[in-house]
Order: structure tokens, then sequence, then C-alpha cells
């Protein structure tokens, strides 16, 4: 049986989510401007070192406030609903098998990814099915850390009807410490993403169209 390299449901949740999370951040910024510190009012954690700093206006989407929690808190629902949409066939389908990091596959071409990546390899590892091997790694970190984000999010939008959740994330300033923390790693990612797709433009091509068909067991 063949199929798309990106499977149409893969294609759709993943733009999606691009979409949402861009709507997510930029709103979720936007509540962060009214209170721009972190910790409990008047003992602001020591380590972050942005108290204060407002984020850009560019980044931010809801122009106030109250405006804002109406974007972040209507597209929450859309963002985790997209999740679980992609989640549930990430696993049914078994498409896990080739996205996932598998240390004994995966964790020298990972490294041998790297090195190419910074000139300190002339030949490039060689392929490993779809994906290389940091692909996979960052791939799978990124799913690791995302339930971190709606936990957090919940923790901070219904803490007097979820307190074990609120308790587990270690309170209220804690959890939107985690928020935050999440947010700036996901960011991080985006831009390796980017980064990583401009000199791979094939893998744009593959998430927009499908990719060429491989034959796949049934």
């Amino acid at each position: 049986m063949a199929r798309s390299a990106q499977p149409p449901l893969i294609r759709v949740t993943h733009w999606a989510h691009a979409i949402l999370f861009a709507l997510m951040a930029g709103s979720g910024l936007q509540i962060l401007v009214a209170f721009p510190l972190l910790g409990p009012r008047g003992q602001p954690y020591g380590w972050y070192p942005l108290q204060g700093a407002r984020p850009p206006a560019a980044l931010t989407i809801g122009g106030w406030l109250a405006g804002a929690r109406h974007w972040h808190f209507a597209f929450a629902w859309f963002f985790t609903a997209n999740a679980l949409v992609y989640l549930v066939y990430f696993f049914w389908s078994g498409t896990w098998r080739e996205r996932l990091f598998l240390p004994r596959r995966d964790a020298r071409n990972a490294w041998e990814t790297v090195l190419h990546d910074l000139r300190l390899r002339k030949v490039p590892p060689a392929p490993v099915g779809l994906y290389n091997g940091m692909q996979r790694l960052t791939y799978t970190g990124v799913l690791a850390i995302a339930p971190l984000l709606v936990a957090s999010g919940l923790a901070m939008y219904k803490p007097v009807q979820l307190p074990r959740l609120t308790a587990i994330l270690g309170g209220y300033d804690a959890a939107r410490a985690i928020h935050l923390l999440v947010l700036a790693a996901l960011a991080v990612f985006l831009v390796i993403h980017v980064v990583q797709v401009a000199l791979h433009p094939r893998t744009l091509v593959d998430m927009t169209t499908g990719g060429a068909r491989r034959e796949v067991e049934a």
C-alpha cells in the first residue's frame, strides 16, 4: 500500500497548530504585559532575568488584558483539541515509529547531524528513514514538554477547581513560570525548526503537498 510521506491529517493538524500556536503565544504575551513579574507579589524569582520587561508590542495579540484573555481562552480549546486529534492519529496509525527518537537507532545519527550542520563533519550522516536523528530528538522533546503547557495553563485558569493540579505544579506562581518557560522552549524549537526548513526546503514541500509516495506494509 502506498501513502504520502506526510499523510493528510498530519499536514492539516501541523498547519493548524502553527496558526493556533501563534495566536496563543501572542495573546499570552499580551496577558504577561499586565504583570511582567514572575513570583509572588513583592517576591520576584531571582533566577528570572527579565523581571518587569514587557514583550514587544509587535509580538502581542489582544490589545489589552481582557481582550488577550478572550483570545487566549477561546483558542486554547481549539489548540488542545487539535493536539488530541494529532496524538490519536499519531499512535493509532503507527506514525510514531518513524517520528519518535529511539536512542539505539537515532543517537549516533543525531550527533553526526549536529556535527555536519556545524560544518565539523564533511560527509552528511546516512539517512534513517524519513527523518534524521536530530529531527526525531527535537520532535520527541516537543511532545514531551507540550503537556506541561496545557497542564500549567489549566492550573492558572482554574486554580480553585483544580487545586491538586495547581499544587502538583508548585502553586499558581510556579505554574505561571512553567507556562512561560515552556513557551520559551517552544519558541527556541520554532527558530531551529525554521532554520532547518530553510536548509532543507524539500521538507516544506512535503508538509504542504504530502511529498513523494512510498510503499508501506498494509
